[in-house]
């Protein structure tokens, strides 16, 4: 079986197609570690604490239909999530015993299921008369959509087909209950939508694509209250920001992303274009995560962007990462790749310790040294959600097109590409994200003109590109693909140097919070100070000086491998202020003395003993 993540190889409106999670193996010393760690450590590990918190057995007692259900908000959701990633795991590499666990927990969730096709454990037993009463609220919708993703993971990573006629099942049920001429209504929280695309695209079933339709053009009626938070305030098609709960507003825009790719509906386009330009250019971290507000797990106002309060809830960057995935697919321009993989590499890593056992909910850019990750939440959607993440990573590497093979990320990798009906052996030698250095060999079962498509960061300047030893004419601009079409024989070999310089970031000036601060940034990496590092002084009160230039440094042994950055910095003398909170500007004394600086990527920070933290660094460079 293919077990791609988003199937569009037959959406007439999709310019690229994916390239299966099982048709690459990673080689490389920073993702394949991680899946390693996710198939022995985190899935195993996961799967215990949802045995002993009972969401699992919720499904038994619904089956049953007697005892008592044990309900936090979504709790189905996080079953489906580990089966989905767990499904991506064994489709990449099998393992016998995560696989036993799955065909338990198959069967589990099959026998809870309605005869009418209904499955939500918290209204199986006591409850059963509330069904679709508060869709606001309640999550009903939501978890049949993560129950249909899962369900479709497990039929391409598997062919078996059990838990997919139980997706359809509940999809048929839901579909006569929701659409034009029968209940009106919307999900509180949108994921359902693109789910149901993608039921549609795994079993051809219109009436999916039709109904996620209908949820993206009923919302914004007020049928779930009528709230910003929601984005239910106004019509899809009217929304000229990105607003409301960040992860809520992202799937949503995921669905509409696959809606139009199934469907060609240029007006769902050019919002989706209009929210996207919105986000990145004014509501995002500089890690790619979003969502700045605690209240509501918001998008804040355009330039809200607060360090130390910052939300930035792990689940929102991975949606933006999902979302960023999808217009890619349906544009192939290289910006969306750029977002992608800076979520990818800093605001959505930084959600799961090294160890794979801890997570963060919420990923601040500043911290006093209290922020620690956890073993679980209450509401634990977010470590349900970084293990969907890491699984499907080998898929997000490569795509196709008509023209020819696309190459989105730099990772060790050999990989298998279907390609005009016969197949092209890619394999990939780097130590990205350390290294810029990327060589290609191309493999093709026949030799054939084909292009190759090869991503040029938009972080990059001065790129440089050799074929079989002899440069290209021209270069790659920054955030663009560099199209190499040839005649591809047995052996040919690209090479890629990527210069990999320190930058210094700022921001813009509306980010008050940003003023008079950089942040450290070298190849996709955003860096951040840690005090373990930093002994000197307190890593709040360092400030980068322009003299002083600072080096990238690999360290092997800290933090299970990093470039660090390294170099001097000062501190201001503080003497002056003793107990005073405010002074005339003439009595203030900017003495400094020099200290040792060491930055480390913000993905790592707080695996080791606590302390103060940040990302955006006082500065005389500017």
């Amino acid at each position: 079986m293919k077990c791609v993540i988003v199937d569009t190889s037959r959406s007439p409106h999709a310019k690229l197609r994916p390239v299966p999670v099982n048709s690459v193996k990673l080689t490389d010393k920073f993702w394949a570690p991680r899946l390693e760690k996710l198939r022995k450590v985190t899935l195993p590990s996961q799967y215990e604490i949802l045995e002993r918190t009972g969401r699992i057995e919720n499904f038994r007692v619904a089956t049953k239909k007697t005892g008592k259900i044990s309900w936090r908000i979504a709790d189905d959701s996080d079953v489906y999530k580990w089966l989905e990633a767990a499904s991506l795991s064994l489709a990449y590499e099998y393992d016998d015993e995560l696989a036993e666990l799955v065909n338990s927990l198959v069967k589990d969730i099959a026998s809870a299921q309605e005869e009418d096709g209904y499955l939500f454990t918290y209204y199986s037993i006591e409850k059963r008369n509330m069904r679709w009463t508060n869709l606001r609220d309640m999550h009903e919708l939501y978890c049949a959509g993560h129950l249909f993703q899962a369900a479709i993971a497990h039929y391409r990573a598997t062919g078996e087909r059990s838990l997919l006629r139980v997706a359809m099942k509940f999809a048929d049920h839901i579909a006569s209950i929701f659409g034009l001429g029968k209940r009106l209504g919307v999900p509180g929280h949108p994921e359902i939508e693109m789910a149901l695309v993608e039921l549609y695209r795994t079993t051809e079933k219109i009436e999916y694509l039709e109904l996620a339709k209908f949820f993206i053009e009923e919302r914004g009626k007020g049928l779930v209250g009528g709230s910003v938070y929601l984005i239910d305030h106004k019509p899809f098609r009217e929304l000229d920001e990105i607003v409301g709960h960040a992860v809520r507003a992202l799937y949503l825009n995921c669905g509409a992303t696959d809606v139009y790719m199934e469907t060609g509906d240029v007006s769902l386009l050019n919002v989706l274009r209009k929210l996207w330009h919105n986000m990145t250019t004014k509501k995002m971290y500089i890690t790619g995560g979003v969502g700045s507000r605690y209240q509501g797990e918001a998008f804040g106002e355009d330039y809200e962007l607060p360090n130390l309060r910052a939300y930035a809830e792990t689940c929102a960057a991975i949606a933006n990462i999902m979302w960023n995935w999808r217009m890619l697919l349906a544009l192939g321009e290289a910006k969306f790749t750029d977002v992608l993989e800076l979520a990818m590499y800093n605001g959505a890593l930084a959600g799961i310790s090294l160890d794979g056992k801890y997570y963060f909910y919420v990923n601040p850019l500043a911290n006093r040294g209290k922020h620690r990750r956890q073993p679980w939440f209450t509401c634990a959607c977010c470590p349900t959600n970084i293990i969907r993440l890491l699984a499907s990573i080998p898929g997000y590497i490569y795509s196709t097109s008509d023209k020819g093979i696309w190459i989105h990320l730099y990772v060790a990798n050999e990989a298998l590409i279907d390609f005009r009906g016969y197949e092209v052996k890619i394999t990939q030698r780097t130590n990205y994200p350390w290294s810029g250095d990327v060589e290609v060999i191309v493999e093709p079962e026949i030799t054939d003109e084909f292009s190759l498509f090869f991503r040029i960061p938009g972080w990059s300047e001065d790129v440089e590109v050799r074929v079989n030893g002899k440069p290209i004419n021209g270069k790659g601009t920054p955030g663009t693909y560099l199209e190499v079409k040839r005649t591809w024989r047995r052996g040919d070999r690209v090479e890629i140097d990527i210069p990999m310089s320190i930058k210094f970031i700022v921001s813009n000036p509306r980010v008050l919070c940003n003023a008079c601060r950089v942040a450290i940034k070298r190849g996709p990496i955003v860096y951040c100070l840690e005090q373990v590092d930093n002994p000197e002084c307190d890593v709040w009160d360092m400030v980068l000086i322009p003299e002083k230039r600072l080096i990238a440094k690999y360290k092997p042994d800290i933090l299970g491998g990093i470039v660090a950055i390294e170099g001097i910095a000062a501190v201001i003398d503080y003497d002056v202020w003793k107990d005073k909170l405010y002074l005339p500007l003439e009595e203030v004394s900017m003495k400094m003395r020099e200290v040792k600086l060491t930055a480390i990527p913000y993905y790592a920070w707080a695996n080791r003993e606590p302390g103060p933290m940040i990302t955006w660094i006082k500065s005389l460079l500017h």
